[in-house]
C-alpha cells in the first residue's frame, strides 16, 4: 500500500535522529531563557495590573468588546494597569479601555504563522512578543493580581482553568478569578458542577476559587473587594 500524502507530510516531520533532536531541544532551552528574562525584566517594574482575557475573533460592534473596554476603563481609573495578550478582539477591547482612561497596559503577544499582530493601543515599550505559549502564560501567572475572563475560545479556557488549577494546587498565591457574561459561562458552569463534582474530581469548594459576574461594575468591584486592604500604587 503506498503512503497518503497526510503520512508523507508528517514523516517531513520526523527529526531524522535522536541526537539531532536533542542538540534542537538543548539550543531551544537558551531562547526560552531570554523571553523569561525579558519579561521577568519589564513587568517586575509595572505596577499592581489585572489580565483580562477573551476572545481575539470578538469584532468591535460586539457587546462583549464593549463590555471589555468598560472594565479595563474602570480597573484602570481604580489604580491597576491592564494585561492582555496583546492582539486583537478583547485583548485590543481591554487595551484600548485602559488607554482612553489615561492609564498604561501591557501586551503579551504571541507570535503566530498568520495571527496574531498587536493592537495599536499599547504602548510600544510595554509590548513583549513570545515564541512560547508556556513562557508567556508563566507572565500573566506570576504578574496578574487579577483575571478577567470575558466570552472567548480555548486559548482563554487555557488560561482560564490553568490559573485555577494553580490556586487549587496551592502552586499559585490566591488571586481573584471572575468569568463575565453569565450565560456564556453556564453551560461549562453546570457540567462542572452535575459532572465533575458528581464524579469527586473536585470538592465543591473550588467552585469558590472563581466568581461569575454580569457588569463590568460587578467584575471591578470584585477585585477593589478582595484587595480594598491594600493600598495600590502602580508604578509606570
Amino acid at each position: 500500500m503506498e503512503p497518503s500524502d497526510i503520512d508523507k507530510l508528517k514523516q517531513s516531520f520526523q527529526p531524522k535522529n535522536w541526537t539531532e533532536t536533542i542538540s534542537y531541544d538543548t539550543w531551544e532551552i537558551f531562547k526560552v531563557m531570554s523571553e523569561m528574562v525579558e519579561g521577568f525584566e519589564k513587568l517586575s517594574r509595572i505596577g499592581p495590573c489585572v489580565s483580562i482575557f477573551g476572545s481575539a475573533r470578538t469584532k468591535e460592534s460586539s457587546r462583549y468588546y464593549q463590555l471589555a473596554e468598560e472594565i479595563a476603563y474602570l480597573l484602570t481609573k481604580a489604580g491597576f494597569g491592564i494585561i492582555t495578550g496583546g492582539g486583537p478582539g478583547i485583548m485590543e477591547a481591554a487595551n484600548k479601555g485602559a488607554h482612553f482612561a489615561g492609564g498604561k497596559s501591557v501586551g503579551l503577544n504571541i507570535n503566530l504563522p498568520y495571527e496574531q499582530n498587536a493592537n495599536p493601543f499599547i504602548d510600544r515599550n510595554k509590548l513583549i512578543n513570545f515564541d512560547f505559549f508556556y513562557v508567556r502564560k508563566t507572565m500573566f501567572m506570576r504578574y496578574s493580581m487579577g483575571f478577567i475572563a470575558l466570552p472567548g475560545g480555548f486559548g482563554t479556557m487555557d488560561e482560564l482553568l490553568e490559573a485555577i488549577t494553580l490556586i487549587q494546587t496551592h502552586k499559585l498565591v490566591r488571586f481573584p478569578i471572575i468569568l463575565v457574561v453569565r450565560d456564556y459561562w453556564q453551560g461549562l458552569i453546570d457540567w462542572i458542577t452535575t459532572k465533575v463534582i458528581e464524579e469527586k474530581n473536585i470538592l465543591p469548594a473550588d467552585l469558590d476559587i472563581f466568581k461569575v459576574v454580569d457588569t463590568a461594575e460587578e467584575a471591578v468591584n470584585a477585585i477593589n473587594e478582595f484587595y480594598k486592604t491594600y493600598a495600590l500604587k502602580p508604578n509606570f
